[in-house]
């Protein structure tokens, strides 16, 4: 069965984490990319840890569904290479700092006058436009600037990174849902497009309620470790062996959990008597249900509020996640064999699409691997490919 992106061929020159999880994505659904990396390393995490069997867990993470072409974008027949594949492409994506491709005639305005067709994605930092469009991005920057990491923690403590890429990843899908729309938009004009996708952006409109909170009171958002500013109870609470999670979104989900612990008594007490109420009462309302729930295991607290119907669940660990049976009913854990990893695994794609699901057709590729195979597609004669690579314009 044909994917949805069948037949849509994609150049990357994305590295690390954001704009390798979106082609990784188009990949997924039956797009051909082409993974443009430079001879002598690849991709920088290549070389992150930890290993599997000698391979990269980060790459083998972002890089299913890719050929990979090791060309030397400093010689001109490397750079003849990518503007031959670019000339025929549909979707033509980047992460290099502001004006680097611009330099070497593969920006936008030049690749354009070859294709008018393509989709032309920059991944960025902080925007192609503004004060700070010269500057690099990375996931942890941004936390920072974003505020994310200001209202990441305890009350009383730091302000914390995130556990994990999370700006990078939410930038891949960022990118991923403007090139769709962009080439949605071709199918009706037949015109390609320069389209963006910046961390910045991307988690100023995850500020979301944080954001217009301010704006409405000016009141600054502060950290609440679990808690919402909005709604009580709706966190982490404490039972006698662990900790747990209670979400209380609405009025009758209060009054439910209130009856499922025994607890009817805090339904008539005027600090808790709406949700207004208990956001205003809040450490009262937190201290006295942790003192409840101290009285009893994790298993049953969860079994008789999730029972009642109220959202509650236990905190997992990574390696809960993995092995959970609703992780794996979904698909979201892959098994592939490697060439140097038997049964290799890693999440699936969350994409659901019943008439043309994600498939895994390619596994990691190792560095250029598919050297000869994209440029005898490309109509390379044997004698020129040798000729690249013994003077280092392909990698071995």
């Amino acid at each position: 069965m044909p994917g949805a992106l069948d037949k849509i061929k994609v150049v990357d020159l994305t590295r690390t984490l954001a704009g390798p999880f979106c082609t990784m994505l188009m990949g997924d659904m039956g797009a051909e990319v082409v993974k443009v990396e430079e001879p002598t390393g690849g991709d920088e995490t290549r070389k992150w840890t930890p290993f599997w069997n000698g391979e990269s867990t980060q790459f083998l993470t972002f890089n299913r569904n890719k050929r990979s072409l090791a060309v030397n974008l400093k010689e001109p027949e490397g750079l003849k290479i990518v503007k031959d594949m670019a000339a025929d492409a549909d979707v033509m994506i980047e992460s290099f700092r502001a004006g680097t491709l611009d330099r070497i005639g593969l920006g936008y305005e030049e690749i354009k006058k070859m294709n008018p067709g393509v989709v032309y994605c920059s991944i960025s930092g902080y925007g192609r436009t503004g004060p700070m469009a010269d500057m690099p991005g990375y996931d942890l920057l941004i936390q920072a600037y974003s505020g994310l990491m200001n209202l990441t923690g305890n009350p009383d403590g730091s302000p914390l990174r995130i556990g994990f890429s999370l700006v990078d990843l939410f930038t891949g899908m960022m990118a991923y849902a403007t090139i769709l729309t962009a080439l949605r938009q071709k199918d009706q004009t037949g015109k390609g497009q320069w389209v963006e996708a910046a961390l910045l952006d991307g988690q100023v409109a995850a500020l979301s309620y944080h954001a217009t909170g301010f704006l409405g009171t000016g009141v600054e958002p502060t950290r609440m470790g679990s808690g919402h500013p909005s709604l009580v109870p709706y966190q982490a609470f404490t039972s006698n062996n662990g900790q747990f999670i209670i979400g209380c979104a609405n009025q009758g989900l209060w009054e439910r959990m209130c009856t499922a612990i025994g607890q009817e008594g805090m339904l008539k007490d005027p600090r808790y008597i709406d949700n207004t109420e208990r956001v205003a009462h809040r450490t009262e309302c937190v201290d006295e249900l942790n003192a409840v729930f101290a009285t009893n295991t994790t298993d049953h607290w969860v079994d008789r509020i999730v029972e009642a119907g109220v959202p509650c669940g236990p905190i997992n660990t990574v390696s809960d996640v993995v092995n959970n049976p609703q992780v794996l009913a979904r698909n979201m854990i892959a098994e592939v064999d490697h060439p140097s990893i038997p049964n290799l695994k890693f999440p699936g794609s969350p994409l659901k699409l019943t008439d043309s699901p994600a498939t895994i057709r390619r596994v990691p590729p190792s560095l250029g691997q598919h050297n000869e195979e994209i440029l005898v597609e490309a109509g390379y004669p044997a004698e020129i490919i040798a000729d690249l690579k013994e003077r280092g314009v392909l990698g071995s």
